[in-house]
């Protein structure tokens, strides 16, 4: 005789339901208040248009990741999985009745795709950096280095722009001084977490997810959706030091039109840049190749059909598997927590520093050419392309509604990305 109960019974303790009430008390309730945090990004992605096309990934892949595992199956992703893969312990694999069945004292890929979930595989290509490096291609295909070649000045106004980088970076260490302060709660932050939460002042969500999952990975989840979040804001968080740094006669200046750059310039450039970042800082190798490979294929004329696939094909797909992948990372018992409030904070610190840092080039430069520069331009020199520039057009022409400062703006622009990828490799060599 079917006994209905005991099914409906077995039913229920073989649901995630089950899963989240019977571990609240141990923390089950972290992992609530994430499926809500996820829930909020993706009204943030879908409805306000924040970077939709990460943000939404990222979200799905929280939520995902902090839905219970059903017993008898696999978690989607496995937090203690890569745990043990990043400190070199033991892990245990468990039944479904929560009994070790296997103990693996040095965790591989391997093991990770044998016993991991969905997720865990889709994570390995983040921990590799192959992700990261495959949408820096799609990055260089898309771009046109033509206003920076035209006007190579625009290199430094990229440089003085990771000046939030370092500045986060010694912040983050410093913040080691308040350790003590309240028991049991760390502020502070070793040398490569601090790395990892400087590179957000490169307004660079690759380059800043690549560092991160070679440097700090636990902490990759928080780093990546302050780095998007930010690159989001740029409309809302940019202006009111544009005009704080800046004079309104200053913002009116107009530029004159670039010179035009031929097309074997375009093609020499990603070559020369690559030999030259390579020999210079390998370990940023990978992003500066991939970056101008890419951009190689545009320029050629002879590589159009792989331009194309790269720009598109190849974007989107990796896109949907980093953001989704980076979103796991998004557990409940490593997310909320005083560190990410505190990378959170930072992160707006260096980005906010960066901008500065740019604008502060800008003058200078309007100085040195004796008003022949607008230093709106500078604050373009976060890598956060095309959108930086269009906010610098933007209050130019606000200030002027005959200024068109966007070409002049994607020079420093572009060089953005070419510093914030040597910022990291230069953080990488030191404590990769």
């Amino acid at each position: 005789m079917i006994n209905i109960g005991e099914i409906l019974l077995d039913l229920w303790n073989n649901s995630g339901f089950s899963a989240i009430f019977a571990g609240f008390k141990a923390g089950g309730w972290q992992n609530l208040v994430m499926i809500a945090i996820s829930c909020v990004l993706l009204y943030l992605a879908i409805v306000k248009k924040f970077e939709p096309l990460l943000l939404a990934g990222i979200a799905f892949g929280c939520l995902l990741s902090n839905l219970p595992p059903v017993p008898g199956a696999a978690a989607m992703y496995n937090q203690g999985l890569w745990d043990s893969y990043i400190n070199g312990t033991a892990y245990q694999v468990l039944d479904a009745a929560g009994e070790v069945i296997k103990t693996i004292e040095e965790v591989h890929f391997t093991d990770i795709i044998h016993y991991g979930g969905l997720l865990d595989i889709f994570y390995i290509g983040v921990k590799a950096g192959l992700y990261p490096c495959l949408i820096f291609m799609g990055v260089g295909a898309m771009t046109d280095f033509g206003p920076l070649l035209s006007n190579p000045k625009s290199l430094l106004l990229g440089a003085a722009a990771q000046m939030g980088v370092f500045v986060a970076f010694f912040g983050a260490v410093a913040l080691n001084l308040l350790n003590g302060l309240i028991p049991g709660v760390t502020f502070g932050f070793t040398g490569p977490e601090a790395a990892s939460i400087g590179i957000i002042g490169g307004a660079d969500g690759p380059t800043a997810i690549f560092l991160t999952s070679k440097l700090a990975p636990h902490l990759l989840g928080a780093i990546a959706v302050a780095a998007y979040s930010y690159m989001a804001l740029i409309p809302l968080i940019q202006p009111p030091f544009m005009k704080l740094l800046t004079t309104a006669e200053q913002r009116k200046i107009k530029m004159v039109q670039t010179r035009e750059v031929s097309k074997a310039e375009k093609i020499i450039f990603p070559i020369v840049v690559t030999i030259f970042v390579a020999l210079l800082l390998p370990d940023t190798a990978p992003l500066i190749g991939c970056l101008m490979l890419g951009n190689l294929f545009k320029e050629t004329g002879v590589t159009d059909r792989l331009s194309d696939t790269v720009q598109n094909a190849l974007m989107n797909i990796v896109t949907i598997l980093l953001s989704t992948s980076v979103g796991a990372t998004m557990v409940g018992s490593n997310f909320l927590t005083v560190q990410t409030f505190t990378i959170v904070l930072l992160g707006v610190v260096a980005f906010v520093i960066s901008t500065c840092g740019g604008l502060l080039g800008g003058l200078v430069m309007c100085k040195l050419t004796k008003g022949k520069v607008n230093p709106l331009i500078g604050s373009a020199g976060v890598s956060a392309v095309p959108m930086a520039a269009r906010v610098a057009n933007k209050e130019g022409q606000k200030a002027n509604p005959s200024n068109f400062l966007l070409m002049h703006a994607m020079g420093p622009n572009v060089a953005g990305v070419i510093g914030s990828a040597i910022a990291a490799g230069f953080l990488l060599s030191v404590f990769g």
